[in-house]
């Protein structure tokens, strides 16, 4: 993304996200929402309508990314299966397809893990930990929290996307696009304020 300019639009994705993951837990878990949260998401909702229109199109890379994560937290919780043996069947599932299509680059020349010299491939071969590392973290944290709670953990990923799309690498924010974004931040407080004060009222509540 970064090459082709739409970091933004990604980090754009990473903060609808956590409400999205609110949303498939109402509608396939029978998670509960109080009046302020649905605010949140309406104001949500209201930020992609002014993006669509200061984009001239749906920023469709953000809303594939939000409801593809969060569809693959929905599932997570769903399965409710240890973190290790659900990334395994996860692997086991794309090895195959992954294998066939490393061997297609190579049969057409175009294989590069090993183009460049060992150091080149050694970045390579460490990105399967970079990877699963977080993985294994977010299926241990899946089936041990509320997709809402899940949800509230992810702003730190889009917030340092956003500031490297937007003063490393330059991307243009145009007035409409801050007012999508602001939108969006103003959503992500009411909904955080308001799951602070509902945790503490669980806190507090007399036990029958």
């Amino acid at each position: 993304m970064a090459s082709s300019q739409h970091v933004v639009e990604t980090a754009l994705g990473y903060y609808i996200n956590p409400l999205v993951s609110v949303l498939l837990g109402v509608l396939f878990l029978g998670e509960r929402l109080r009046r302020l949260q649905w605010v949140a998401i309406g104001l949500v909702v209201l930020a992609v309508l002014v993006l669509t229109i200061g984009y001239g199109r749906l920023p469709w890379i953000a809303l594939v990314l939000a409801f593809s994560f969060g569809t693959y937290g929905l599932l997570k919780k769903k399965a409710a299966a240890g973190a290790v043996e659900s990334l395994t069947v996860e692997t086991a599932v794309v090895a195959g397809p992954a294998l066939a299509y490393l061997v297609w680059l190579g049969a057409a020349g175009q294989a590069q893990a090993g183009a460049h010299g060992t150091g080149h491939a050694l970045l390579f071969a460490t990105t399967g930990v970079v990877t699963a590392v977080p993985l294994l973290c977010f299926g241990a944290a899946a089936i041990r929290l509320s997709l809402t709670t899940i949800g509230m953990l992810q702003y730190l990923t889009p917030t340092i996307q956003f500031l490297i799309g937007v003063y490393v690498q330059g991307e243009a924010m145009p007035t409409e696009r801050w007012v999508g974004f602001a939108l969006v931040w103003l959503g992500l407080v009411v909904f955080t304020v308001e799951a602070i004060r509902g945790s503490r009222r669980r806190v507090v509540a007399p036990v029958a």
